[in-house]
């Protein structure tokens, strides 16, 4: 997900998408602890998406 994507897109939305990207950061830990196979990039992509998606919901309360 880019920033630029994130623009377009109201406060509804994001908070909806913030909630989708951390209930799948669980799911992801929760395969990493049980031994399954999940690349740690998939991890790290979808911390990067959660702060990118706190930090456009930040701009907005602010403005």
């Amino acid at each position: 997900m880019r920033f630029m994507e994130l623009l377009k897109k109201d406060s509804k939305e994001l908070c909806e998408m913030c909630a989708t990207f951390k209930k799948e950061h669980m799911n992801l830990r929760i395969l990493m602890k049980t031994t399954q196979d999940v690349k740690t990039s998939a991890v790290r992509e979808c911390k990067k998406n959660i702060a990118r998606v706190k930090t456009r919901l930040r701009q907005l309360k602010n403005n």
